[in-house]
C-alpha cells in the first residue's frame, strides 16, 4: 500500500469543509453572475480606438557626461554622524588599531587591501548556494559566495574604491544604502548610472563621511535581486569614537524569502507569508549562537531588507539602549531601554548593554510566524480538535495514520523524525535543547554569556547554580505555601 504524507493526511482530513466552501462560493458566483448579466452596459462601452498618443514613453536620451563642477561633500546637516572633519585626510583604518571588527556570526567580513591611500574592495555578484539549516538549501544570489554578501568595513575618513563584477545573467547595480556620497555613486539603474552588463566590472568610489551602520543591495529589479539576496551590510566606525568600543560587535542581517518544500530556489513574487525568516542567512536551527564573556561590552547591529516585514527581534535576560538608527547617533538623553527593538524595513537599529547575566538566553523575533521553518498555510485549523474518529477511519487504510495539529505545531517538528518529508523541507521548528525539544526556528537564535572564558568559540549548554532552575513542586511545597489544585 502506498504510504501517505503527513501533508496529504492534513489536507485529506479538510476535503468536507473545503468542499462546503467550495458549494457556498459557487452559489455566490452564480448570483453574482446573474447580476451582472442584468446590468446596463450602455453607459460603460469603451470607445472604439483610444489614443495613446499622451502615454507614448519618451525616448531615451544620451548618457549624460560629468561637468567640470567639483564635488563639495554635504555639511549642512548637523544630524550627520562626524567625529572629525569630513575633508581632511586620514591614512585608512587599521582593524584592531582603528576600530574593533565587527562578529558576523553565520557570516564574513569582505577582504580589502591597501593601495596608495584608498581602502580597496571587490564584489562579485554570482549564483550561490546558500544551506539555511542542515538538509535545507536554495540556489540564491549573492555576493563573494555569500548570502547575504559580506560585511564591508570601513572607518570615517577613509578614501573607498569598491569594484563589482556581475557575474549573473542579469544585468545589475549596487546602491549602498544611507551612505552620504556623490549622486552618481548611489547605484540607481537608469537614474543614476547605467546597469551593470554580465561579465563587466564597475567602480564605485567615495569617502567615508559619516559612521553608522548601513547597507548595500541591488537597485535593479529589485523586487527579483534583493529577493534573490544581492544585498548586505556596510559598517563604518568612527574616526575618533566618542565612548569606549564595545568588547563585542555583532552585524545580523534580517531577511525572507518563501522557499516551497521540493523547490531550490526562492519564489520573489510572494508578497506574503513567507516561511524562510533568516538571521545572517541562516534559520535556527542552523543559526550559530553569539558568545559574550560575563560583563563584556555589547553592540548588536540590526539591518532589516525583508520584502515586506517589519522585525521585533527580543532578548531574553537582558535590558538594552537604542543608541543609533541608519540616520545616525541617537542623543543619550534620547537612548531608550527596551528589551525588544523593531526594525522596520529598510532600517538599521544598534542596540548596546552589558553582558551581566550568565545563561543561554534566546534571542528572536516577535511575530510569532516568524519563528517557525516552511510554515504551511491553509489547512485546516486542527487545535482542539477531538481525531479519535477519523484517525480510526483512516487508520483502517493506513496503519499507523495520526492526525497533527490538534494541540499546536510543536508537535510537526518532532514527528517529522519520524514521516516522509517533501523533498528540500526541514520541519516546521525547533531542534533538540539541553532539557528537551525547543520549539522555535526561523528567525531565532542564543545569546551565551559566560565567566572565565578562553576563547568565543560556543561554550556548550549553561549549567545553572544550585537552586536557580524551574522544577517540578512537590506537594509539600504547595501545602506550605497554599496552593490547592482541584
Amino acid at each position: 500500500m502506498k504510504k501517505i504524507t503527513r501533508r496529504q493526511a492534513l489536507a485529506g482530513s479538510g476535503v468536507a469543509l473545503a468542499g462546503a466552501a467550495m458549494l457556498g462560493r459557487d452559489a455566490l458566483s452564480q448570483r453574482s453572475n446573474k447580476t451582472l448579466a442584468q446590468m446596463d452596459h450602455s453607459k460603460h462601452k469603451m470607445p472604439a480606438q483610444m489614443d495613446h498618443s499622451q502615454h507614448k514613453m519618451p525616448a531615451p536620451k544620451k548618457l549624460v557626461a560629468e561637468s567640470n563642477a567639483v564635488y563639495r561633500t554635504p555639511k549642512g546637516n548637523p544630524w550627520y554622524a562626524r567625529t572629525v572633519d569630513p575633508d581632511a585626510n586620514f591614512p585608512p583604518g587599521e582593524p584592531g588599531k582603528d576600530y574593533t571588527p565587527v562578529v558576523v556570526p553565520n557570516g564574513a567580513t569582505l577582504p580589502f587591501q591597501i593601495v596608495g591611500d584608498s581602502k580597496v574592495f571587490h564584489m562579485v555578484a554570482e549564483e550561490v548556494t546558500t544551506e539555511f539549516a542542515p538538509g535545507f538549501k536554495a540556489i540564491c544570489w549573492g555576493y563573494n559566495g555569500h548570502m547575504p554578501g559580506p560585511v564591508i568595513e570601513a572607518v570615517e575618513g577613509d578614501q573607498i574604491r569598491i569594484y563589482v563584477t556581475n557575474k549573473l545573467k542579469v544585468p545589475t547595480t549596487v546602491h549602498w544604502h544611507a551612505v552620504i556620497l556623490p549622486c552618481n555613486m548611489d547605484g540607481v539603474s537608469g537614474l543614476t548610472q547605467r546597469t551593470i552588463k554580465p561579465g563587466e566590472t564597475f567602480r564605485y568610489e567615495f569617502k567615508a563621511v559619516q559612521h553608522g551602520t548601513f547597507m548595500y543591495h541591488s537597485h535593479k529589479d529589485t523586487m527579483t535581486q534583493e529577493g534573490m539576496g544581492l544585498f548586505g551590510m556596510f559598517v563604518i566606525h568612527p574616526r575618533k569614537p566618542k565612548r569606549e568600543r564595545p568588547d563585542r560587535d555583532f552585524a545580523l542581517m534580517l531577511h525572507e524569502m518563501d522557499i516551497k518544500p521540493g523547490t531550490y530556489r526562492p519564489d520573489t513574487s510572494v508578497s506574503s507569508g513567507f516561511n524562510t525568516l533568516t538571521l545572517n542567512g541562516k534559520v535556527f536551527p542552523g543559526t550559530v549562537p553569539l558568545v559574550a564573556k560575563l560583563n563584556d561590552k555589547v553592540r548588536i547591529r540590526f539591518g532589516n531588507l525583508s520584502a515586506m516585514d517589519h522585525h521585533p527581534i527580543h532578548l531574553h535576560g537582558f535590558a538594552f539602549r537604542e543608541t543609533e538608527t541608519d540616520g545616525g547617533e541617537i542623543p543619550e538623553t534620547a537612548w531608550r531601554p527596551e528589551t525588544t527593538v523593531l526594525v522596520g524595513v529598510g532600517q538599521t537599529r544598534n542596540v548596546e548593554f552589558v553582558a551581566d547575566n550568565p545563561g543561554d538566553w534566546a534571542m528572536h523575533c516577535h511575530m510569532t510566524h516568524h519563528i517557525m521553518n516552511q510554515m504551511g498555510h491553509g489547512l485546516p485549523n486542527m487545535v482542539g480538535a477531538d481525531p479519535k474518529l477519523l484517525d480510526q477511519a483512516i487508520g483502517n487504510l493506513v496503519p499507523g495514520y495520526m492526525t497533527m495539529g490538534t494541540e499546536g505545531m510543536i508537535g510537526m517538528g518532532q514527528m517529522a523524525a519520524h514521516m516522509d518529508m517533501p523533498e528540500n523541507s526541514i520541519p516546521m521548528v525547533g531542534a533538540n535543547g539541553p532539557h528537551e525539544y525547543i520549539g522555535a526556528g526561523g528567525m531565532f537564535t542564543v545569546f551565551k554569556v559566560r565567566e572565565n572564558l578562553t576563547s568565543y568559540d560556543d561554550p556548550g549548554w549553561y549549567a545553572p547554580p544550585k537552586g536557580t532552575m524551574a522544577r517540578p513542586a512537590t506537594q509539600d511545597e504547595m501545602d506550605e505555601d497554599g496552593i490547592f489544585v482541584t
